[in-house]
């Protein structure tokens, strides 16, 4: 992993239940070079439900991991993007699909989970709406995503502290 790969990542934010309150942090965006730190990040935070990572990476994808338990669940929202990104690629290679080939990247297509936040009140075809929206910059995509779980307001704060808006 190079200094420029971990350098791609725009930001990294967690989202946790503490004492029955949503809250989200930003996270040191170095934690998305490697998929398994990404993850360890996430599980060493307490948390009531489990913890929920975001990354995004330019105005290329979005990653969302849920860590409940033993149990993580991965979701990327473009899988061309594992041609060039480090942190996709690890997700697909931990989703067991194949990077795809370049005459394959011509559709942008999500990759993992869709049902990742369904108990939580988003469907999978409300995510696949937002993962395929191609207007939509990935803390965007996040952001809108948090506003229909409820916790967007800590959500928008902690992108505004890591994103320097």
């Amino acid at each position: 992993m190079t200094v420029a790969d971990v350098g791609e990542t725009d930001f990294a934010v967690i989202v946790f239940r503490e004492e029955d309150q949503w809250e989200a942090d930003g996270l040191p965006v170095s934690v998305t070079a490697d998929l398994d730190d990404f993850v360890q990040a996430l599980r060493r935070q307490p948390s009531r439900g489990g913890t929920i990572g975001f990354a995004g990476v330019g105005d290329d994808f979005w990653v969302a991991i849920r860590v409940l338990g033993e149990e993580e669940s991965l979701f990327l929202s473009d899988l061309t993007a594992a041609v060039e990104y480090p942190l996709a690629r690890q997700i697909l290679e931990a989703l067991d699909i194949p990077v795809p080939a370049d005459d394959e990247l011509d559709q942008v297509l999500p990759a993992g989970d869709m049902s990742i936040f369904a108990d939580l009140g988003l469907d999978e075809m409300e995510l696949g709406a937002v993962s395929a929206d191609l207007d939509l910059y990935p803390e965007d995509a996040v952001a809108l995503i948090a506003q229909r779980l409820r916790f967007g307001d800590v959500v928008d704060r902690a992108l505004d502290t890591v994103l320097g808006s």
